[in-house]
């Protein structure tokens, strides 16, 4: 006979914040001790910087006032928030920056929007938007705006070019790698295998070197490629192999029938894929290729090796200037808070993408 197990679950005496708490953190002794002993813990690491970033701290745009404070200086944040946005953006076209983002926004906006989701012309805003914002911040062409060129470009608008650029067109990339590599072609399979093997051997730093130093040595000597554009194309090939590897693990991870059912229907090889495979695959795979999402915006810091001043290297710099000399800790604090609202955003959207797919 089988021995009845016993329910170790807290009798249910109040419910909402106060019943989760008693269940969660307070039962039983021993959760209550190690709840006590993790407060304590949190509290003691918190506490400095809490008495550094904002009991002590001044929001002051003199540095000699600021020096009386013992805790962080703000003001540098406030003084230098420009130069973090857009780097060395000349100062008299910065309003261009600005409009680019509120086109992202605008569209962001419209997408949330019930009514306006999946539509065509929505889909066509998001694919011409890409152009219109790279010829608002660039210039030049038809456009009447005076050109600016790439070596302007720095800080958080450059990180967020490259990691939407790197995210816009790895996708497509891995997508036929992986179906190259699980195709019955031997060419295509052999080269898609070599391509993903290789390039994930090697480290990114190494690709980017390539990309900015060695690949100029094989060019003719009147042409040269935009340093922006090598880091571009470097970012977008490396993570290209690691999401291929992704969507092959979607791929792999469906059923024979669900072949076999589109096979019987008589769909095409790109009916089946696009209409049945693909859209399985990627719902099984939202949670990696977020993740890598996630790597491409942080790695984008690695730019800075190859001459390219992203938000990172705005901090370096900022700090050298004399007015604020060795603020490294502020600006720290700010560019790590940059960094964790793009990916906790990044995140949080992962999850809804999983919670609405699931319910389908």
């Amino acid at each position: 006979m089988a021995e009845k197990i016993e329910d170790r679950r807290p009798p249910v005496t109040s419910t909402g914040t106060v019943g989760w708490v008693r269940a969660n953190l307070l039962y039983p002794w021993y959760n209550a001790l190690l709840t006590v002993i993790a407060g304590w813990a949190i509290y003691s690491a918190v506490k400095p910087f809490i008495q550094w970033a904002i009991i002590n701290a001044s929001i002051t745009l003199d540095p000699a006032v600021a020096k009386e404070y013992s805790g962080a200086a703000w003001g540098f944040v406030r003084d230098m928030w420009p130069v973090f946005m857009v780097g060395i953006y000349p100062e008299e076209y910065r309003w261009r920056p600005a409009v680019a983002l509120l086109i992202i926004l605008a569209l962001v906006m419209l997408t949330l929007v019930e009514r306006f989701r999946g539509t065509k012309w929505l889909y066509a805003l998001w694919g011409c938007s890409p152009v219109a914002v790279f010829l608002i911040i660039h210039g030049g062409f038809f456009t009447g705006l005076e050109v600016v060129d790439t070596h302007y470009w720095g800080g958080l608008m450059l990180t967020l070019i490259l990691a939407s650029v790197a995210m816009l067109f790895a996708f497509p990339i891995s997508v036929l790698l992986a179906l190259g590599r699980t195709s019955d072609m031997p060419i295509i399979k052999s080269f898609c295998v070599a391509y993903i093997e290789l390039v994930r051997g090697v480290p990114l730093i190494t690709i980017l070197f390539m990309a900015s130093v060695v690949l100029p040595l094989f060019l003719p000597t009147d042409m040269e490629l935009d340093k922006v554009l090598r880091a571009m194309v470097g970012i977008t090939m490396f993570f290209s192999a690691y999401l291929a590897e992704n969507i092959r693990g979607g791929l792999q991870g469906l059923g024979k029938g669900q072949y076999e059912a589109a096979d019987a229907i008589g769909m095409s090889y790109w009916q089946k894929t696009v209409l049945i495979v693909l859209p399985q695959a990627l719902r099984i795979v939202i949670p990696p290729m977020v993740n890598n999402f996630i790597g491409i915006l942080k790695d984008t810091s690695l730019v800075g090796i190859v001459g390219l001043v992203d938000l990172l290297q705005i901090a370096f710099a900022t700090t050298s200037n004399p007015k604020w000399f060795g603020k490294l800790e502020e600006a720290y604090v700010f560019v790590a808070l940059w960094y964790w609202i793009l990916c906790y955003s990044l995140s949080r959207y992962s999850q809804h993408l999983e919670k609405k797919y699931a319910s389908k």
